[in-house]
C-alpha cells in the first residue's frame, strides 16, 4: 500500500482535542497534515490542463495537470500550527469558522502578516490568496480555538509541488537575522 505523501510517518491525532474537535474531525474525515494542524482533500477536478511546471526532461512524463484540487484544512489549540511552507500554484483560502494568523514570505523578502476572522470591521479576512512561491505559515491562538478553512489550489495541488521551508539559514537569507528572528519558531522542526 503507497504511503500518503502528506502522512508518511502515518500521523495520529492529537490525543488533547476536545470532543467538540474530535466530533468535527470525524464527521469531516480529516487526517493529521505534516504542515500541522488536519486537513481531508474533498475534490480533485477531473479536468486536465497543460502542466505549468512540465520541463523538457519531465514533459513526456507529466505533460499535464489537474485543474484545482480543494481541501479542508484545521488548525486547533492542540495542533496550533502551519509551518512554514510554499506550493509551486495558487492558493484560495477560504475561512469556515475560528480566527487565525498568517505569515507570509514573498520571493523578494518582504513579510505580510495578517488575521483571518469574521470581524472583517476590524480588518480580518474571511478568504485570501497565496501565490505560488510565496513561503506560508498560520497558527492560532489558544483563546482563538479552531480555524477551519477550506483551500482551493490551481493547477491542482501534488505533492512534488510542495517544500518546507529548509532551514534558519533560509529563512534569513530570505527576510534578515532580525526578522527571522521574529518567525523562526515557525520553522518545521525535523
Amino acid at each position: 500500500m503507497p504511503t500518503d505523501p502528506l502522512n508518511p510517518g502515518g500521523l495520529t491525532l492529537t490525543p488533547n482535542e476536545s470532543p467538540t474537535t474530535l466530533s468535527l474531525i470525524s464527521a469531516l474525515n480529516l487526517t493529521p497534515h505534516i504542515e500541522g494542524g488536519y486537513f481531508v482533500e474533498t475534490d480533485r477536478s477531473k479536468d486536465k490542463i497543460p502542466n505549468p511546471y512540465a520541463t523538457v526532461s519531465t514533459a513526456a512524463r507529466d505533460p499535464t495537470r489537474t485543474f484545482s484540487t480543494l481541501i479542508y484544512y484545521l488548525l486547533t489549540p492542540h495542533t496550533p500550527i502551519g509551518r512554514f511552507h510554499r506550493n509551486k500554484s495558487r492558493t484560495i483560502h477560504l475561512l469556515h469558522k475560528g480566527r487565525a494568523t498568517y505569515v507570509i514570505i514573498h520571493p523578494d523578502g518582504s513579510v505580510e502578516t495578517f488575521v483571518v476572522g469574521h470581524s472583517v470591521e476590524n480588518g480580518e479576512k474571511l478568504q485570501w490568496v497565496v501565490e505560488g512561491g510565496d513561503y506560508k505559515a498560520s497558527f492560532v491562538h489558544p483563546e482563538d480555538g479552531e480555524c477551519l478553512i477550506s483551500e482551493v489550489v490551481i493547477p491542482g495541488f501534488e505533492y512534488t509541488d510542495h517544500n518546507f521551508m529548509a532551514s534558519r539559514e533560509e529563512l534569513v537569507a530570505l527576510v534578515g537575522e532580525d526578522i527571522a528572528k521574529e518567525w523562526e519558531w515557525l520553522l518545521r522542526k525535523d
